[in-house]
């Protein structure tokens, strides 16, 4: 048995340690949505139409101060709109006034930043060519498919590539038996909806204290993966990527994996100064409930808050939102509705 295959074994037993272990301070009901910060809405939406057929179900435009206390961006002016594909929604908000600074042009994928959310796709080759037609700024090489070595995630097919912003996105294709059912049999669409997102993290212990033992996601498995195809995937020469998923109450919501590069090591930390406005920002929308007693005890442990506090905001459709950073920087919009 080879290096990787003892890891793997290894990664698979604790998983079972992480399954019996439950210590949250709140029950993750929801993983609603994923928001970026994007520089000119019309042509990030009319991107995210064409490239993977999403849908706009909304538009506002937000000028509100208590949207600016949870958001820490003050005297701001936003549009956002709504975009739908499935039963899964993303958000794109353009800040008309403070707008900020943009995605480094040098991004990779084991920086600690790094955040992409995955489209399932029905059939990889169409995908791939409707992507081809509008040109875009790929990472991986071409699609890629998990070898039989990697017995969860054979015949799995991804490629990753750029929104017109640089944010990272990501197709994929589950072979029959892989992935929820719910993605089988959709022959007549190619694009279906979101999966998971995906986060960088600099310690999967230390993440998963964070998001299950204090927000209340449950850990669903884990692996490593390596090889020429997570090379050739994430544009990463000697990858091993320890990965590690979560889900909410709802099973039928998103999900959100932890990507920890084992190698290459050098991954850049978040600055410190990213602002909700900074086209680096991407936040996750989670659904908690008991809001008011998880603030109190985010604060004595310590988390770093985005908000100055926990508010109404009726542009969010909350009775209570609060933002806050997990341990490596990434954002998360906390609601009770």
């Amino acid at each position: 048995m080879n290096f990787i295959n003892h890891i793997s074994r290894f990664f698979a037993l604790a998983m079972l340690l992480f399954f019996s272990m439950s210590y949250a301070n709140a029950n993750a009901i929801e993983l609603k949505s994923i928001a970026l910060t994007v520089s000119d809405l019309d042509r990030s939406v009319a991107f995210y139409e064409k490239a993977m057929d999403f849908k706009k179900v909304s538009e506002q435009t937000i000028v509100n101060r208590d949207f600016d206390y949870v958001t820490g961006v003050f005297g701001s002016r936003v549009r956002s709109v709504e975009l739908q594909l499935g039963d899964e929604k993303i958000q794109l908000n353009q800040f008309l006034s403070a707008s900020g600074k943009p995605i480094p042009i040098d991004s990779r994928s084991n920086d600690l930043w790094f955040q992409h959310f995955a489209v399932v796709v029905s059939d990889m080759d169409k995908a791939y060519a409707q992507l081809q037609r509008l040109a875009v700024t790929g990472i991986s090489s071409a699609p890629q498919t998990i070898p039989a070595s990697n017995q969860g995630a054979a015949g799995i097919k991804a490629y990753k590539f750029k929104d017109p912003d640089g944010h990272p996105l990501e197709v994929l294709y589950f072979p029959p038996g892989k992935g929820r059912l719910v993605w089988q049999g959709h022959a007549n669409q190619v694009f279906l909806g979101i999966d998971h997102t995906a986060i960088t993290v600099s310690d999967t212990a230390r993440s998963i204290a964070f998001y299950r033992d204090m927000l209340g996601l449950i850990v669903a498995g884990g692996g490593v993966n390596t090889g020429t195809t997570q090379e050739q995937l994430d544009n990463a020469f000697g990858a091993v990527v320890r990965i590690t998923s979560l889900r909410s109450q709802s099973t039928q919501s998103l999900g959100l994996e932890f990507l920890q590069y084992l190698t290459p090591s050098g991954g850049r930390p978040a600055s410190v100064d990213v602002q909700t406005n900074d086209l680096q920002h991407v936040h996750i929308v989670l659904q908690v409930d008991n809001l008011s007693q998880l603030t109190e005890e985010l604060t004595k442990k310590n988390v770093a808050f985005i908000s100055s506090q926990a508010l109404p905001v009726k542009e969010l459709q909350c009775k209570q939102c609060l933002m806050v950073k997990d341990p490596d920087g990434h954002a998360v919009l906390l609601v009770d509705q």
